[in-house]
């Protein structure tokens, strides 16, 4: 029943490979969630996700969508046009002699993604194609010195030809990348200017790229791949978003749909730097983390994502995220701002096979996707997939998986598990398909301990979250003696990450490349001329950010500028990013404040003993971010019912494979459990959108806020 005192005002979407989670919040903070199959046709699945979300409130999206005030998307569509090659087809300008450097790129880049395995043999690595070919590059001579000294004027004529051809070539973008133009851009934009004149000669409203108006940043790789994607990916991307916020419109919708970016925050689809939104759908379940951790008092916590094709890892420390500069992604090195994830190719609907060379069993990195598996015929897979062992084992029921509107055929999977993977491997159908599932709890065990241990951590430090539409099937799995203080289920894991998308600001944020450096001799004019750099970079970037907001209809007294900057000892390879402790600077004594909270984070990070204030302080990049809070989702909070589920919450039992043996599981209703329910294993608790494994050894209690805490006994 639509209450209009209670109105519909948020919703989160996320568009993964597998599915489409759709989140939706009222205005006192209550929501639900809502499942479908991914579609080619993002909005197609984004309709019907709604409507399954919806219909638990007796509402339709005609009735909701008129009275909504925003809506986030995220999702992985330009991620797979970038993996998959498939973007808009770019012409690159470069500084003359360096047309090779873009297919070259760095060396990190040929190893990048690869298991440690591969990385040690030459023979298994391979280059991806470049996203700009040779035969689409063209240099124009020119040279920007290290300091952004003029060394060779621009030869406009050269660059005049150069967009001709690649006009004529075929060309849908082109790009401009100079050396050293970070520092120095009116190169950069002489030869934009020039390229928009060309194309507006002939007919062809091509769009035209600077490096210097998106990505003002050293290093040219990065710069370049990055400027590439907002070409390459971004537009064609941007069309899809376009067509998604107007489908919403024919139904209804006032509001424009924003995106989740990089960097934590969301934009709108018509920001000029789209190519932030490349990862955007992982990112929603960390934002989603830092919420629900700020809101239950945890400080440390260690995000898992198990979706179906990947799993997505990263730490909160100390209520923050810590962030990557220089980021990858898609086997690219980028200059986009990222909050730092680990990600491996290991999900719920992993392919399964038989290794030729060493007769053991593989999983990925390619998946089923929204396929899901030799079970579901339609799907058209052949390949043994974890989701057919899932069903084997009793793990899932086949009656209701995504509530029942596939038809899965559980014999054929079971034929399948048989010949590709029990027979060659001399195993009953049930060892076979428990090996695999223990082979993967084992794969993200290894890599979630790697995770946490690499950075300086130990798990006992933290509380784990486990979410996605696999975290709560698996959670028993790769959390088992790792030592973590709890580990917790959301009853919403499964659109966790639509969830976070709707925790998170309207944010916009920009970067500059600065070459500051003070050390203990310098005077003060020199920290007076340190401050005005910087002070400059702010106010630059935030002209950029306050462009973005004004697109949008906003003014300056509804955004809030936050400015940051990032700091290293001088002569260290390593910085750090920090927001600013002063919103201004104009003096030498705001350069001393700057640098006491570089060394107070840099103590925090690393250790106090590692302090080394005698070499000085160099700053790196300004960051300037531009916020407007947006309506959140609430807690749920609701009273103890006392440990024992009520009747109709148990939906009678089922046969279970594990710890080589067939037990009976106990099933019950998600949604009819109450808070304090506990649960002995083994047990399986069911819902629409996801399911949770408590087997053998484990038992599971919820608690007011609708948060199940898993615990080995």
């Amino acid at each position: 029943m639509n209450d209009l005192t209670n109105p519909v005002e948020v919703l989160g979407i996320d568009a993964g490979g597998t599915m489409t989670d759709t989140f939706f919040v009222r205005a006192d903070g209550t929501f639900v969630v809502g499942k479908a199959q991914s579609d080619v046709d993002e909005a197609n699945a984004v309709l019907t996700s709604s409507v399954d979300a919806l219909a638990h409130w007796d509402v339709t999206p005609e009735e909701v969508f008129p009275q909504m005030v925003t809506c986030v998307f995220s999702g992985t569509a330009m991620l797979n046009r970038v993996v998959g090659r498939k973007g808009l087809r770019t012409g690159l300008i470069v500084s003359k002699g360096f047309e090779d450097f873009h297919r070259m790129g760095r060396a990190i880049q040929c190893y990048l993604g690869y298991a440690f395995e591969d990385r040690l043999h030459l023979n298994t690595h391979r280059y991806d194609e470049p996203l700009a070919h040779i035969h689409d590059t063209r240099g124009v001579t020119e040279r920007v010195d290290s300091k952004g000294g003029v060394v060779i004027p621009v030869r406009l004529h050269e660059a005049r030809e150069a967009a001709r051809e690649l006009i004529e070539q075929g060309c849908k973008a082109i790009v401009i990348s100079f050396l050293s133009s970070y520092l120095n851009g009116t190169h950069e934009r002489a030869v934009r200017d020039v390229c928009l004149e060309v194309a507006k000669e002939m007919g062809s409203n091509i769009p035209v790229f600077a490096s210097v108006d998106y990505y003002p940043v050293r290093k040219e790789t990065h710069r370049t791949n990055t400027t590439l994607l907002e070409a390459y990916a971004a537009e064609p991307s941007r069309k899809i978003l376009a067509n998604l916020s107007q489908r919403m419109k024919d139904v209804g919708a006032k509001y424009d749909v924003r995106v989740m970016a990089s960097h934590g925050g969301t934009i709108s689809w018509k920001a000029k730097e789209l190519a932030r939104t490349l990862v955007s759908g992982p990112i929603g379940g960390v934002m989603g983390s830092r919420y629900l951790a700020e809101q239950l008092g945890y400080e440390n916590v260690a995000c898992s994502d198990i979706g179906g094709t990947s799993f997505d890892m990263a730490l909160i420390v100390k209520g923050k995220v810590s962030m990557h500069q220089d980021g990858d992604c898609a086997r690219l090195v980028l200059s986009l701002p990222l909050v730092s994830m680990d990600t491996i190719g290991a999900g719920a609907g992993s392919f399964v096979r038989i290794d030729p060379y060493s007769n053991s069993l593989k999983l990925g990195p390619d998946s089923a996707g929204y396929r899901v598996g030799t079970c579901w015929p339609a799907g058209g897979v052949d390949t043994v997939s974890v989701t057919d062992c899932h069903i084997i084992l009793g793990y899932l029921n086949p009656d209701n998986f995504l509530g029942g509107i596939l038809e899965l055929d559980v014999p054929r999977a079971k034929q399948c598990v048989k010949e590709q993977i029990a027979d060659p491997l001399g195993l009953s159908l049930e060892d076979a398909a428990a090996g695999v599932i223990e082979l993967l709890d084992l794969s993200l065990r290894q890599h979630l301990r790697a995770m946490i241990s690499a950075k300086g951590y130990s798990p006992s430090e933290f509380v784990c979250f486990s979410y996605g539409g696999g975290g709560p099937v698996h959670a028993y799995g790769y959390t088992m003696g790792l030592g973590f203080k709890e580990t917790i289920v959301p009853a919403w894991a499964a659109g966790f990450s639509a969830f976070g998308c709707a925790t998170a600001d309207f944010e916009y944020r920009y970067d500059k490349s600065t070459d500051i450096g003070i050390t203990k001799d310098s005077t003060t004019a020199e920290k007076q001329e340190a401050v005005n750099t910087l002070g400059g970079a702010w106010k630059e970037l935030a002209d950029k950010v306050m462009e973005e907001f004004r697109i949008n209809g906003f003014t300056e007294d509804d955004v809030t500028l936050t400015p940051g900057y990032r700091m290293q000892y001088l002569g260290q390879l390593n910085d750090l990013e920090m927001s600013s402790p002063l919103s201004d600077i104009g003096s030498p004594e705001d350069w001393d404040k700057l640098v006491a909270t570089f060394d107070e984070t840099y103590g925090r990070v690393y250790a106090d003993a590692a302090r080394s204030p005698e070499l000085g302080f160099g700053v790196t990049a300004a960051i300037m971010r531009g916020s407007v809070e947006t309506k959140k989702p609430s807690i749920p909070s609701e009273p103890d019912a006392g440990p024992n589920p009520p009747a109709e919450a148990a939906i009678g039992e089922r046969p279970f494979y594990y710890g080589r043996k067939w037990v009976t599981a106990k099933l019950y209703k998600m949604e009819s459990l109450l808070p304090g329910n506990r649960i002995t294993g083994p047990a399986v608790i069911e819902s629409d959108a996801t399911t949770y494994v408590i087997p053998t050894g484990f038992e599971t209690w919820l608690d007011g806020h609708r948060l199940f805490h898993l615990i080995e006994v």
